[in-house]
């Protein structure tokens, strides 16, 4: 069964998040690996990345686990967007 890993990133982020509008993935393509950026408020990326991180890499761990058929890497970066 094929996982779609931008829903997957969104479906696990968007309970924690108060700004579900500004929830965004990106992804690309970088030499030997995937990169999906994801793009949330400053406040929610808190709540996202959690204490030391624990959050951030549970969801790293949900995420790296669905692709392990494929060969190719993958990389979450977590980018909190600022209001200017």
């Amino acid at each position: 069964m094929e996982v779609d890993i931008v829903n997957l990133i969104k479906t696990i982020v968007m309970p924690l998040a108060d700004d579900k509008e500004q929830i965004k993935v990106d992804s690309k393509q970088e030499d030997d690996c995937l990169v999906y950026d994801l793009y949330l408020s400053a406040t929610d990326a808190g709540r996202v990345i959690g204490k030391q991180g624990r959050v951030a890499q549970a969801i790293r761990t949900v995420v790296y686990a669905q692709n392990h058929k494929n060969e190719q890497r993958i990389k979450l970066n977590i980018v909190p967007m600022t209001v200017e």
